[in-house]
């Protein structure tokens, strides 16, 4: 598969156990990429950690709003 070349935050949570570091597929990626580990959420990001899902949505667009 092609590599993803977009801007890329990846969040992942410590309930995802020894995945949650988003070593297995960092190597998709080939732009500007990040991966952030968020404690105590679900899979359901943007309803659990509104502010965390806002800063990375801000980071990969810039910092426009």
């Amino acid at each position: 598969r092609p590599r993803i070349t977009v801007p890329t935050v990846t969040i992942g949570s410590d309930f995802d156990g020894p995945a949650a570091d988003g070593r297995a597929y960092a190597e998709k990626f080939s732009g500007a990429y990040s991966h952030r580990v968020l404690e105590g959420i679900g899979h359901n990001v943007p309803q659990e950690a509104q502010g965390a899902f806002t800063d990375a949505i801000l980071e990969v667009g810039g910092g426009l709003a």
